[in-house]
């Protein structure tokens, strides 16, 4: 219809006839509106300038319709109908959205609930696995490193997350080689050293547990880091031992204890009896070379080692020892610098460093340097983090998919019965383009709706991972940034999801027929094979259901099995503390003296019913191994291993609970001047004694200065690093024989609660030393419970997850057997006026149901015992083809699609014949 032809018959007809017409297209109210208004005021001003109103009407009509083809012109051409249209189809859009509350309710909230949940898992992802360090440049930082092999002349490093291939690796160096590197650089623009401990520290009168780094003098300027207050550890500090007195703090150490007061500058730490002066804070966003998730509180002078944190029992500077390899050392490429051509620069160093400083024997073998990515400091949380955050990204996005394929065939179900109306769009002109365009933004309102939704959650539940991981007592905890990276992948995931659920919806209207579907008649003729889409999508639902219901049955069975393990000890009525001294005022002998005191006075308070130490707690996910030969293995050294070790106190097998197989347990005849004695586990009686009975036999954990002891008694096996662990072979030696024991972990025994007897026993720890902090108090079972942190989260996650599949999955199922039943009413009832039974037609709906189960059960069932096999390291207890896991998520499917068919199945039972054919 031409545009002379449009207006011609708007002139000519009545007013009532442009409603009509406005009703028909898809701007129907906007239209209506808009031409009632213009049309009745310029009617009455012309019936005012003295025309008749039918002569106002008719020029009223023409000069109206002159306008709107001048406007229309004059909008194409500046190429804004585009625009038009777009708000015309978003206000039409949310029109239909609106008349549907509940629809719009259900779609929006499940997309919010998926959205959420994976701007959630991703922003832990991002802050975990993917951020950068907070300086400028970081990507040109870069971790050194070494390879060795058995021959290698380093004998003493400390372990690191380094990856690597076969044999020693590690990312410490020891104090002079790093001199050595540093001084001799020339193929990186500065190296830097740094090294991460926990201290005792004595801020603002009040002693608590401090994340201290020591650093470089140089270790701020390669960073590139500024302080927001003062001044930054300089070169001139970390020259000579003990010279440093000075320390740079966290923002968040300046926060909670300084108030950010700019009073902060000058005022001092104590750390081990020496005064630390605050000389500078760190900007907010800085968190050390180390890690990109925490900083620690303290930055240091490496200078000051031998002060703030001598090391072993002779409490000795770890500076001078060219033997002990301990720090870690970064530096930045220079930029345009070829990798390969730094690394061996920077390895003929090292090898010209480790003849220079060390005592290298015929047959040992010089380390190969490595270079790793240091942009994120050491990733040290990738061992423990990458699997799992990848585990729970996976699900997120199954649960994405399962929402998407549950609105797509709610929209599909809408959609029949909008097919008159698409229908008569396209007989007044629209495009098959037009018409899906429409649909599109439809569904891309709705998935704007939820991924604001899922914004806000995102938002708001950023950190509940990290405080689902995070220990009850320690300070340490992952803080997650939302930023724009995070907003961008909710903006990303909302379109994508948008155009997910949109494009069949979209499609299948655009396919609409416009002769069919305009016929009163044409009701049943193909609407069977239409429903063909929605059942490959509730298939589809059922298919991802299953995968994630059997997931979640393999996370519960894998925390089921770790709680059911016997730990060895009582793990009931246990309280865990920590109590270290400092070194310099409590040296060897008297930090052993000061533990015996700290034992009677918490035996003597009330409710307390035994008391013992251990230097490592267990479940804790530590391990210390010392040197272990017996005299048997003395005639041949190269048997000789280390084992893992406990100092422990007279009464810890009484505390714990730990029954004495053979000999006896520690007691009063074991002082500082009797013979040295231990208690060894039924392992290690096995495997280091495998002949006669061990008690009395010596073994010693110095082959090179032999000090034997004697070993008088063997105790139970128990769990030591963790439940999945089995029991390792142990030895137990009592503190009070030991010349220096530094810190240890008080094990008490009470059925007090902890909010009760815990202040009794701080104020006898202040009676003792008010100085001396109590720290990490917890019970055993929190303990444990911190090491399953991550399988709990897992198997939460997993199952809530799982739960919200089963409910999907529940909503499509009653959906598209609801609407099945409904379109084949007229079906249904002739079956039953030519004789079918009641119960035969409720079977027919059911057998329906199970067989669409059934095809995306099977479907699952594969894709769960495909995908199973990479979390298999995961799972305890349990395999990824568990029978049981797999038959329990088969028969749940199964029940849940009898449960959501049921009621269908029922009404097309009830319908009558009589009733149906009048209908049609």
């Amino acid at each position: 219809m031409s545009l002379r032809s449009f207006f011609a018959r708007v002139v000519a007809q009545p007013k009532s006839w442009l409603r009509a017409v406005a009703q028909r297209s898809h701007l129907e109210a906007e239209m209506e509106a808009e031409l009632a208004c213009h049309l009745d005021a310029l009617t009455a001003d012309l019936v005012r300038a003295g025309h008749s109103p039918d002569e106002a009407a008719r020029r009223a009509r023409i000069a109206l319709g002159a306008a709107t083809v001048a406007k229309e012109g004059m909008r194409a051409s500046l190429g804004l109908r585009w625009w038009d249209e777009f708000w015309a189809d978003l206000r039409y859009g949310a029109r239909i959205l609106r008349k549907n509350p509940g629809f719009t309710a259900i779609a929006a909230t499940s997309l919010a609930l998926a959205i959420g949940a994976n701007t959630t898992i991703f922003s832990v992802a991002k802050g975990v696995l993917y951020d950068r360090l907070g300086v400028p440049y970081p990507e040109q930082l870069r971790v050194l490193g070494w390879n060795g092999d058995e021959h290698t002349a380093v004998h003493s490093f400390w372990s690191s997350f380094a990856a690597g291939d076969a044999g020693m690796k590690s990312e410490c160096f020891s104090d002079p080689i790093f001199r050595e590197l540093q001084a001799h650089n020339q193929a990186m623009d500065g190296l830097f050293a740094f090294k991460d401990f926990t201290m005792t520290a004595v801020v603002r009168g009040s002693a608590q547990r401090v994340g201290t780094e020591l650093v470089s003098g140089n270790y701020f300027a390669v960073l590139g880091v500024r302080p927001q207050l003062g001044r930054s550890i300089q070169p001139s500090d970390d020259r000579a031992t003990g010279t440093g007195t000075v320390a740079v703090i966290s923002d968040g150490l300046w926060q909670s204890e300084f108030g950010r007061s700019p009073a902060v500058l000058g005022q001092t730490i104590t750390v081990n009896e020496s005064v630390l002066t605050i000389v500078g804070v760190n900007p907010r966003g800085f968190t050390g070379a180390q890690s990109v998730q925490q900083s620690p509180d303290l930055f240091v002078p490496l200078s000051m080692q031998p002060l703030v944190k001598p090391w072993g029992r002779k409490k000795s500077s770890l500076l001078v020892d060219p033997d002990n390899w301990w720090l870690e050392v970064m530096g930045r490429v220079k930029p345009g610098a070829n990798e390969n051509e730094v690394r061996a620069a920077l390895d003929v160093e090292l090898a010209a460093a480790v003849r220079g400083t060390m005592t290298v024997k015929a047959g040992e073998t010089v380390p190969r340097m490595v270079l790793a990515d240091g942009s994120r400091g050491l990733h040290q949380l990738d061992w423990s983090f990458k699997k799992p955050v990848n585990v729970l990204m996976v699900l997120v996005s199954l649960v994405l998919l399962l929402a998407c394929a549950n609105i797509a065939n709610l929209l599909l179900a809408r959609g029949a019965h909008r097919q008159r109306e698409m229908s008569v769009r396209l007989a007044m002109g629209a495009g098959r383009g037009r018409v899906m365009r429409q649909m599109l933004t439809e569904s891309l309102l709705l998935a704007a709706m939820g991924g604001l939704g899922g914004l806000l959650l995102g938002y708001l539940g950023r950190n509940v991972l990290p405080r689902l991981l995070a220990s009850s007592w320690g300070r340490d905890q992952i803080e997650i940034h939302f930023d724009w990276g995070v907003f961008c992948f909710a903006a990303a995931v909302t379109l994508l999801t948008g155009l997910l659920f949109g494009l069949a919806p979209a499609w299948s209207a655009a396919r609409t027929e416009v002769s069919s579907s305009l016929k009163e008649s044409a009701q049943t003729a193909t609407r069977r094979r239409k429903g063909m889409g929605g059942k490959v999508l509730v298939g589809f639902q059922i298919a991802l259901s299953t995968l994630l219901v059997i997931g979640a049955g393999l996370f519960l069975r894998t925390l089921a099995g770790l709680n059911s393990v016997d730990a060895g000890f009582r793990t009931d009525h246990l309280l865990l503390a920590e109590i270290d001294p400092p070194e310099a005022r409590y040296p060897g002998g008297k930090d052993v003296a000061l533990h015996q005191r700290l034992e009677q006075a918490f035996s003597a308070v009330p409710g307390v019913e035994e008391v013992s130490q251990m230097d490592m707690p267990y479940l804790a996910g530590s391990t210390m191994i010392m040197g272990f030969m017996t005299e048997e293995e003395r005639a041949n050294p190269s048997k000789a291993k280390g084992e893992r070790n406990e100092t422990v106190g007279n009464q810890f097998f009484a505390t714990l609970g730990i029954p004495i197989i053979a000999g006896r347990s520690f007691g009063p005849q074991d002082t500082a001047t009797s013979p040295k004695v231990a208690v060894i586990n039924q392992t290690l009686a096995r495997t280091r004694f495998p002949h006669g009975n061990p008690v009395g036999q010596r073994f010693t954990t110095r082959p090179e200065k032999p000090e034997w002891i004697q070993v008088v008694g063997i105790c139970a096996d128990t769990r030591y690093r963790d439940l999945r662990e089995e029991p390792p072979p142990q030895f137990f030696v009592p503190y009070i024989q030991e010349s220096g024991v530094g810190g240890l972990t008080y094990v008490i025994r009470t059925r007090l609660r902890p909010a009760v007897v815990m202040p009794v026993l701080r104020q006898a720890v202040a009676q003792i030393d008010r100085e001396l902090p109590m720290t990490d108090v917890r019970t055993q079972q929190e303990q444990i419970d911190d090491t399953m942190s991550m399988e709990r989260t897992l198997a939460a996650l997993a199952g809530g997850f799982g739960l919200l599949a089963l409910a999907l999955a529940c909503v499509g199922i009653y959906g598209i057997m609801a609407y099945s039943v409904a379109n084949r009413r007229n079906e249904i009832g002739i079956r039953i006026a030519l004789g079918a039974q009641p119960a035969q037609v409720r079977g027919m709906i059911l057998r329906e149901s199970i067989w669409l189960a059934g095809a995306g059960v099977v479907i699952g069932v594969a894709a769960a015992l495909a995908l199973a096999r990479l979390v298999k390291s995961m799972l305890y207890g349990t395999q990824p083809y568990d029978p049981p896991t797999l038959a329990g998520g088969v028969l749940i499917l199964l029940a849940v699609a009898l449960a959501a068919s049921w009621i269908p199945a029922r009404r097309a039972a009830g319908v009558q014949p009589m009733e149906a054919l009048r209908h049609e």
